[in-house]
Formats: C-alpha cells, sequence, structure tokens
C-alpha cells in the first residue's frame, strides 16, 4: 500500500512549483524505470560501530543519489552542453558560458544557483524544436564521450551495495531526466529523477514542468516517488555532496553526506550523519582546472569568471 501523505510531513515549505516538479519528475522515474543492474561491484563495508546496512531484503526501503559531485564529478548538464557543442548544436561563445559556470562550480565546490538557472535555461533554449529522441540518442554518444570516466568509484559501491541488498537505487538531480536516465541505465540503476522539459508530440517546446529540480523540488521528488512505491523513508537511505539538498537528506532515515561542501560538512557532523569523501583532497575539486579547459578562453578566463560572479553578487 502506497504510504499516506500524513506519515511523511513536510519539514520545511514548498511552493507549488517545487511539488508539481517533484511529481512530474517522479511520474517520469516511474515510466522510465529499469530493472536492477547486475554489473559486480565489491560490497560496501561499514565502518566500525556501525550496525549493518542497507539491509538485504528490505524492500521497503530505496536509496537516492544525488548526481553532480556525489556520483559525478563536475556538473552533468555542463558535460551535456560540450557533447552538443560538438555536434553543432550552438556557438563557440555560448561554450564558453558553459565553460565558465563549470569553472565557477568546481573552484566554489558547491552549485551556485544562478548559474545553474542561467546554465538550464541555455539548455531549454538549445533543445527547443528538437526531438526527445534525438537528445537521447545523443545522450548516449555524450555519456561515453564526457561523463564516463568522471564517476565515482566510491559512490557507485554505495549504490551497488543497496542493489545487492535488493533495493531500488533513483538518482536525483536538476540535470534532465533524460540525461538523468541515461546515467542511472549506464551504471545499472533502477531510473532517475530530474528536470522535466515539457515536450509535445515528442518535441520540446522550451518549457519547464514546475521549476527545476532543486532544493525543496528534490525533497518533494522522493516524497512523490516514495508514496507511489510504497517506501517506508524512515528505512530509505539518501546521498548528497551539498547543502542544497538537506530537504531530501532530511526526509529519509539514513542521511549521508559525500564529498561534502563546507555548509553540509557541518550540518552533518551537527546532527550525526554519516559522511564519506572519495576526494583525494578536498581542495582539489575547489581549485582544480575544469575539463572543459579545451576552450581556448578559458586559458586564462577561470578568474575573470571568479571575479565576475563576485561583481555581480
Amino acid at each position: 500500500m502506497a504510504a499516506l501523505g500524513w506519515l511523511t510531513p513536510r519539514r520545511r515549505p514548498a511552493t507549488a512549483r517545487s511539488v508539481l516538479a517533484g511529481e512530474a519528475a517522479a511520474e517520469a522515474a516511474r515510466k522510465s524505470a529499469l530493472p536492477s543492474g547486475t554489473e559486480e561491484l565489491s560490497a560496501v563495508s561499514t565502518e566500525a560501530g556501525e550496525p549493518p546496512f542497507p539491509v538485504a531484503g528490505d524492500t521497503r526501503a530505496a536509496a537516492f543519489f544525488d548526481l553532480d559531485n556525489t556520483v559525478m564529478q563536475g556538473a552533468a548538464i555542463f558535460h551535456f552542453g560540450r557533447g552538443l557543442y560538438k555536434r553543432k548544436f550552438f556557438e563557440r561563445r555560448e561554450l564558453t558560458r558553459f565553460a565558465w559556470q563549470q569553472a565557477w562550480f568546481r573552484l566554489a565546490g558547491v552549485e551556485d544557483p544562478e548559474h545553474m538557472q542561467d546554465a538550464r535555461d541555455s539548455a531549454l533554449s538549445i533543445v527547443k524544436g528538437h526531438r526527445v529522441s534525438e537528445l537521447m540518442s545523443i545522450g548516449e554518444e555524450i555519456y561515453d564521450e564526457y561523463m564516463a570516466d568522471r564517476i565515482w568509484p566510491g559512490t557507485r559501491a554505495l549504490a551497488q551495495a543497496h542493489l545487492d541488498a535488493g533495493q531500488k537505487v533513483w538518482l536525483v538531480t536538476a540535470a534532465p531526466v533524460e540525461t538523468a536516465t541515461i546515467i542511472a541505465r549506464r551504471l545499472g540503476l533502477t531510473g532517475a529523477l530530474g528536470t522535466v522539459a515539457e515536450s509535445v508530440d515528442g518535441v520540446y517546446t522550451g518549457r519547464l514542468v514546475g521549476e527545476p529540480l532543486h532544493g525543496p523540488a528534490k525533497a518533494e521528488a522522493v516524497r512523490a516517488l516514495a508514496s507511489a512505491e510504497g517506501l517506508d523513508l524512515e528505512r530509505c537511505a539518501a546521498y548528497s555532496d551539498s547543502h542544497n539538498d538537506i530537504p531530501m537528506l532530511s526526509l529519509v532515515g539514513h542521511p549521508y553526506a559525500i564529498n561534502p561542501d563546507a555548509k553540509l560538512r557541518k550540518h552533518a557532523r551537527a546532527l550525526d550523519w554519516r559522511l564519506r569523501d572519495y576526494r583525494t583532497g578536498r581542495k582539489a575539486a575547489k581549485v582544480g582546472i575544469p575539463a572543459a579547459a579545451g576552450v581556448g578562453a578559458l586559458a586564462g578566463g577561470t578568474a575573470a569568471a571568479v571575479a565576475l560572479h563576485r561583481r555581480r553578487r
């Protein structure tokens, strides 16, 4: 039986658009859900003193993983943009903007709402008028070109542990649901909750359903999916690197901070949440040069992008 709404009360107000975005993401995720993956990965051992987790055979439990900087280094939408540029979907100056946004993301180590919103608006204008099937096919190629080598092995092993326990595993991301679904499929996960772009007769209109799946909207998506799937959120786990995902992490009984930003690390320690850091050095993720550095303008543009961002703020 699906869980009743009052059994999972909201811990913070959600806008109507957040709820709409979450429900749309949950519906899209269920439609595209895939069987559990069969790839063999090493099981994850628990730390000393921790009870065994995940619990094998607990089918009312599931795991929800943020994507950017949790499962994959960098932001999926920027890598997707690079692939579209290669295929002549837009001009060089637009790729430079994508790259500068990626530079800030890597330097700051956190999601910047202003930059992420700008990137999503750009992506919507780029895909407007294209068929969903066309972008899905291209997305498979882009994954191999730009994303496959950026998956954190440690996080992937955590996801596999849930699959091995017989539980479903979902990505939860602000990236387009089509891109997120491709990544989930290639990793052998159940499916993905992502930002839903409106389409009519299989063609993108350039508009979103609700709003980007970010912050509170992610929590709404997880809540809606849990209700539809009959999950007990107190038995579920969620994983993220960003303080923006505290609403989602607070929704489940087993929150994990993965490669956490400073605010999430502080919050997680205060609440005694589990932490995992798979980076070789915490500062490396903040000051590393973006992979998008293939754009000539990036050679001296990173510092300029940061300075510009600070002036705008």
